[in-house]
């Protein structure tokens, strides 16, 4: 659900005297906040913030395309390191896990591998149907 229109943008009142204070001055030092759920409004373009992600601060300048934004919107919580190819992800995890009993999946072009044959006489492995009675 979004804000009511009667109401108004929220912008926390300590923004708001803080860009005042930095209107008067030429040289403009960015201006620390935590308030992530503040909107972006006219009078904040031109101005640097530096915006609390949770973990770090991240400098961002205001321009006109980002009013009626919020500033967390500027700043993400999560980085994002790209996605991993199916090759390297399945050598991270010490190969394809396959169905027990299922032959390996060969490389494209390689001659096909007889699969291991268990041992004469050698338990069978995996679960048993016999079922065990209690005295």
């Amino acid at each position: 659900m979004t804000r009511g229109i009667w109401k108004g943008p929220f912008v926390h009142p300590s923004l708001l005297k803080q860009v005042d204070k930095l209107k008067d001055k030429p040289k403009k030092t960015p201006i620390k906040t935590w308030s992530r759920n503040s909107t972006i409004i006219p009078e904040f373009v031109g101005h640097s913030f530096l915006i609390h992600n949770g973990r770090t601060f991240i400098p961002i300048t205001i321009s006109e395309e980002m009013v009626g934004h919020k500033l967390g919107e500027f700043s993400p919580t999560r980085k994002f390191s790209g996605h991993t190819p199916a090759d390297k992800k399945a050598a991270a995890e010490g190969g394809e896990a396959t169905a027990p009993g299922a032959a390996p999946k060969a490389a494209p072009g390689a001659a096909p591998k007889a699969a291991p044959k268990a041992a004469p006489g050698a338990a069978p492995k995996g679960p048993t149907d016999k079922k065990e009675t209690k005295k």
